[in-house]
């Protein structure tokens, strides 16, 4: 009888151990069914450049099956198709790629196309703007999240992270110089960066300070404010076309010419996405102010 007791105890606890198993995997299944969704997508849609750019980072660009046209890196994305322009997309050439996931910046629009891609039944990941080394990892985060593989935006979170932090240390001077950055010369007028953009958190981020002040988003200045202005250093990005502008352009610009930046030839030029994408290849950028920042002071 004890022999029995025994045999009936052990069975009771061998019961009571399945079914702590069987619960503990269902409370796993339950929290993880969104991951494995995404794992499993194998046809992302890609909305943004320093979104692309993060998801080729992770090691996930086998995936990406379309982008938008500010995606130009790396540049074997160039031949995937095209959407059109993040901000002004249409949600018919969206859809037409049949994505299993879209992921774009959250600045993605316009709102009429935001809603119906909300509607459409397919997960969709906005990653939020940002203009320092925080937003950068968390701009990492959620795309790694969105794609199954947050372990991976850990580690890439990390590297950007040290590598940022070196290109910081390696700076030459302790000025704060003072930095224009200039969108557009077209027809002679100068469109420049105020506060909220990206060009100022660049500019800050490198240890200068914006040359421009009262006023936000990118604006066609005068030259009276260019004169007040006087920058240390031009900054500028590689473009091609109407918006351009070679050194030579800039010191014959009646008012640019005459600026402490042109007179030393502190111009700085950088891939656009670059400059102002925030993503993995920003310490690039601030590498190239040091250098910039370097030269104002010799």
């Amino acid at each position: 009888m004890a022999v029995f007791s025994k045999h009936l105890e052990h069975l009771k606890a061998l019961a009571h151990t399945r079914l702590l198993l069987r619960s503990v995997v269902g409370v796993f299944l339950l929290l993880t069914p969104q991951l494995t969704q995404a794992q499993e997508s194998t046809r992302v849609l890609s909305l943004g450049g320093a979104v692309t750019e993060i998801i080729y980072a992770l090691g996930e660009g086998d995936r990406v099956i379309g982008r938008d046209s500010t995606s130009s890196f790396p540049p074997e994305v160039l031949d995937l198709p095209d959407v059109g322009y993040v901000r002004r997309l249409s949600p018919e050439g969206v859809l037409s790629m049949a994505p299993d996931v879209i992921i774009g910046t959250e600045g993605l629009g316009p709102p009429e196309t935001l809603q119906v891609l909300q509607g459409a039944n397919i997960p969709l990941t906005l990653v939020p703007e940002g203009y320092d080394g925080a937003a950068i990892s968390e701009k990492i985060r959620i795309v790694a999240e969105a794609l199954g593989v947050p372990g991976k935006g850990a580690e890439l979170s990390q590297q950007v992270s040290e590598a940022l932090a070196k290109a910081l240390s390696e700076r030459e001077t302790d000025d704060t110089p003072r930095v224009m950055f200039i969108l557009s010369m077209q027809g002679g007028r100068i469109m420049a960066a105020g506060s909220n953009t990206g060009a100022q958190g660049i500019i800050t981020l490198s240890g200068g300070v914006n040359a421009l002040e009262g006023f936000e988003g990118y604006k066609q200045v005068t030259d009276e404010a260019i004169l007040l202005a006087d920058p240390d250093v031009i900054l500028m990005m590689n473009r091609s076309g109407d918006h351009a502008a070679d050194d030579a352009e800039i010191l014959e610009h009646p008012v640019l010419g005459a600026t402490k930046a042109a007179q030393s030839g502190a111009i700085v030029r950088q891939p656009g996405l670059v400059l102002l994408g925030f993503g993995p290849r920003t310490p690039e950028a601030v590498r190239a102010l040091n250098a910039a920042f370097a030269q104002v002071q010799s």
